[in-house]
């Protein structure tokens, strides 16, 4: 299942990452918080960060699977695909530590979808070795603040 990934996906994969660590920095550093705050606005600090770009990331997510999708046959990968997106919007709402959690729930089961798409094979073959990698990296940077 794991293969080695190509440089560009690798790179950009681990940069599509950087909002996620950034909001992490800013929720156990209240220094660094503070100064965000103050110098790039709320928006940019835990846990608006984590939770805004949680949910277009998921969304973003149910386009490549939808594109997946068109490689296979049939309704059941265009369902699947939408699953995602969907998620985002009727789970990632309420208080910052529920709305984590359900992001988390959502990675997850992304994940899971990943998997199928695989397993179909209508993705790259090194595909889940990425996916891994980041959905791996996503989940525990959004654990503390769901759980805080």
């Amino acid at each position: 299942m794991l293969t080695a990934i190509p440089r560009a996906p690798l790179i950009l994969g681990l940069a599509g990452l950087l909002p996620f660590l950034w909001g992490l920095a800013t929720l156990i550093s209240p220094e660094l918080g503070d100064w965000a705050l103050l110098t790039l606005g709320g928006r940019f600090t835990a846990p608006f960060v984590q939770l805004s770009y949680g949910a277009v990331i998921l969304s973003f997510m149910a386009g490549v699977l939808w594109g997946f999708a068109t490689r296979d046959e049939g309704w059941s990968g265009y369902a699947l695909s939408v699953i995602p997106a969907l998620w985002a919007f009727f789970m990632v709402g309420g208080g910052p530590t529920s709305a984590a959690l359900n992001l988390c729930i959502g990675f997850i089961g992304l994940l899971l979808l990943d998997l199928h798409f695989w397993q179909r094979g209508v993705t790259p073959p090194w595909w889940m070795s990425l996916r891994i990698l980041l959905t791996t990296l996503v989940v525990l940077s959004l654990l503390p603040l769901a759980f805080e």
